[in-house]
């Protein structure tokens, strides 16, 4: 096992970054990743911790795990990049982690989510070795016109929560392919994973989207957009507590809270066995992701280049052909399953250390 740093000029990079129902990690070399892993969780594996900060440990022991297995030692790193979580509204770019950003990750006023640990994981980590470390682009980068604040409800305003990460670089990928920088076209970009976003990129701007945690589709653990006056029935209706009712919203609501499962591939072989609620329920996923992309549409005016549809949950054809069979009359559809999220992180983190951007600090 290696145990001193590279001593050539390639820049050696560990990447976290958590999730709701996996932990994805690599090493890169510069631009090259030296190894990609991704460590899924079960709902026993994660339902023992009553909070997702409370996951810190075991995530943080699943990324040491990783290195040993592949040889390779943590101090050969140079920086430690994790996934930004719901911090407060930022611009985007890469941030240096700081005692204040876990601070305000720990108390999750913005909503608990898994990436909330990357940046905590990251700086446990960095700060053993005196090496920096970093978040890039996080879910709360906030670049919404004024006319897409506004709620309806005057004490309420809407803010900017979407997977900023992938869609920024899988919008980058796509315009760089019609051979156009980013900030010459329209798009619409459709994270589909656990969690579900649905944005209008303008020129180079995300001017729009649904927050994935409380608004749009519901998604494979969220519930998305609710009627609101049942829900505030049912918040005082005694059935259930604070803390239970948040988490039928975000982590057991969706497709989880009619299934019992959080797998697409799962459901997909429920409706095969006969499982009429799980055909139901896979239709209504991609009607509602369809019905979300067609008033993202009419943000842009109609003037839309390309819909992206990125994201885990974009492998599965049994919901891309119901969402595109609804979307296809509006502008040319571009498939890009998974996600470019690691590439970006580590890119991100590559720019600061080359001196080629300066990182933000958070405050």
């Amino acid at each position: 096992m290696e145990t001193q740093k590279n001593k050539q000029d390639k820049k050696r990079i560990l990447v976290i970054n958590p999730g709701a129902t996996s932990t994805k990690i690599a090493v890169f070399a510069d631009e090259t990743p030296l190894f990609k892993t991704l460590v899924e969780h079960s709902n026993a594996d994660l339902g023992q911790y009553s909070s997702v900060f409370d996951q810190r440990e075991y995530r943080t022991g699943l990324v040491m795990q990783a290195l040993a297995a592949e040889g390779i030692a943590i101090e050969t790193m140079d920086a430690i990049v994790g996934r930004g979580g719901l911090l407060k509204p930022l611009p985007g770019g890469t941030y240096v982690v700081n005692e204040q950003m876990v601070e305000d990750l720990k108390k999750a006023e913005r909503g608990e989510h898994a990436s909330n640990l990357g940046a905590v994981i990251a700086l446990a980590l960095a700060s053993k070795l005196n090496i920096p470390a970093f978040i890039v682009d996080p879910v709360t980068v906030d670049e919404l016109e004024p006319v897409a604040r506004v709620s309806g409800f005057p004490e309420i305003e809407r803010v900017s929560t979407a997977h900023t990460l992938n869609q920024k670089a899988v919008a980058h990928i796509v315009a760089q392919q019609l051979g156009k920088q980013y900030e010459d076209v329209n798009f619409i970009v459709v994270h589909l994973g656990t969690g579900i976003s649905v944005t209008p990129h303008k020129k180079g701007k995300m001017i729009d989207t649904n927050n994935a945690n409380e608004e749009g589709p519901f998604s494979l653990d969220r519930c998305g957009g609710v009627p609101s006056s049942a829900l505030v029935k049912l918040c005082y209706s005694g059935k259930y507590t604070y803390p239970e009712l948040k988490g039928k919203l975000v982590g057991k609501g969706g497709m989880y809270a009619y299934l019992g499962t959080k797998d697409a591939r799962e459901a997909e072989k429920m409706e095969k066995e006969g499982n009429q609620t799980a055909a139901l329920v896979l239709d209504a996923l991609a009607y509602q992701v369809a019905k979300e992309i067609g008033a993202m549409a009419a943000v842009l005016c109609g003037e839309v280049d390309r819909i992206i549809l990125t994201g885990g949950l974009a492998n599965s054809k049994r919901v891309i052909d119901e969402i595109v069979r609804r979307i296809q009359f509006i502008a040319p559809i571009v498939l890009m399953p998974g996600e470019q999220e690691m590439e970006a992180l580590a890119a991100g983190t590559l720019r600061v250390l080359r001196n080629e951007e300066t990182a933000k600090k958070y405050e």
